[in-house]
């Protein structure tokens, strides 16, 4: 059997492609409008990497700000890339603080939706006690799984969605041990313990637990709570989810990891074969980013696509064009 490798390797989709986060190196592999697949790759911030992350709970919260920051940056990166697609090489670029302060909203909003509009809705519901309590944690879940269930019908989500797949399916065959090819990949399923949507999953089962401790505090204070508190369930929820991913044969890690593999069949979608190679170039990018070795793409383009130049759609988008995942 082949050996175990030591370190996790993790992602995210972004607009067309994968970014893959390595042991020192992030790698990001893109698919261009030409059939064409571009690689990226950087080291890691030293916060990311240091000491600092091998402690229970801090880790937790650096990894929170990691994933935010490391995935605006590759979403950036992606997004550059599309628009140099639509407008040519010579296009101008999307300036990095639009990018951050459009997420910034985003982050806002969802703090908004998902933690002061329960809280509100119970409120006008004059309840209190536990039972408040759980009653805010189910609308809390009730509103996550209505908005991923939501956009899942949206036709560029379910392109991002098929890219977060590949994603998965590729970090499920270096775990394996087998080679990185595409006819390997296929026999892996697209959820995955370690996924955000199942990080996710979790901070909203935690936060139930970790608000109904605070015994029905005044409103104010509710609500300050609902704010303050989120890093503290981040780092719980991770180190739940870490647990879970090192022992996933354990009848234990099987049954914290369920919930969230189940959900995972909303935020994941079965890719093309494009689509798993541009996955398998950014797992193979930081792999050997790692391991201190130069990488170059292997895919080549589809021949029947780079030069049909009688088809008014060349060099455009496949059907459905990706966003952030």
């Amino acid at each position: 059997m082949a050996e175990q490798p030591r370190f996790s390797y993790g992602g995210q989709a972004v607009i067309e492609g994968v970014m893959i986060r390595g042991r020192n190196h992030f790698s990001l592999a893109v698919r261009r409008q030409d059939g064409t697949i571009e690689h990226h790759s950087e080291v890691l911030n030293s916060l990311y990497t240091g000491r600092m992350r091998q402690f229970p709970l801090i880790r937790g919260f650096i990894a929170l700000v990691e994933t935010m920051v490391l995935g605006i940056k590759a979403l950036h990166l992606s997004a550059n890339m599309a628009v140099k697609d639509q407008a040519g090489e010579e296009g101008g670029e999307i300036p990095s603080w639009l990018l951050g302060a459009t997420l910034a909203a985003a982050m806002v909003m969802g703090i908004g939706v998902f933690f002061m509009l329960p809280l509100l809705i119970i409120w006008l519901l004059d309840s209190g006690g536990i039972v408040s309590e759980l009653i805010e944690g189910g609308l809390r879940l009730g509103l996550l799984v209505g908005y991923i269930w939501g956009i899942s019908f949206l036709r560029d989500i379910k392109r991002v969605f098929a890219y977060h797949g590949a994603e998965h399916m590729a970090v499920h065959t270096y775990e394996a041990g087998l080679p990185l090819i595409v006819e390997n990949v296929r026999k892996f399923p697209t959820p995955h313990p370690r996924c955000g949507t199942a990080f996710l999953l979790t901070v909203m089962l935690v936060s139930i637990v970790v608000f109904a401790l605070l015994m029905n505090p005044p409103m104010e204070w509710r609500i300050i709570s609902r704010i303050v508190l989120i890093p503290v369930i981040a780092a719980i929820s991770y180190e739940i989810i870490r647990f879970s991913g090192k022992h996933q044969d354990s009848l234990f890690g099987h049954a914290v990891a369920w919930p969230g593999l189940l959900l995972q069949r909303l935020t994941t979608r079965i890719p093309d074969d494009d689509q798993i190679e541009v996955a398998i170039s950014a797992m193979q990018g930081a792999v050997a980013a790692d391991e201190g070795r130069e990488y170059s793409v292997t895919f080549k383009p589809r021949i029947e696509e780079s030069l049909d130049t009688s088809n008014p759609a060349v060099g455009s988008s496949p059907e459905t064009h990706g966003g952030e995942s």
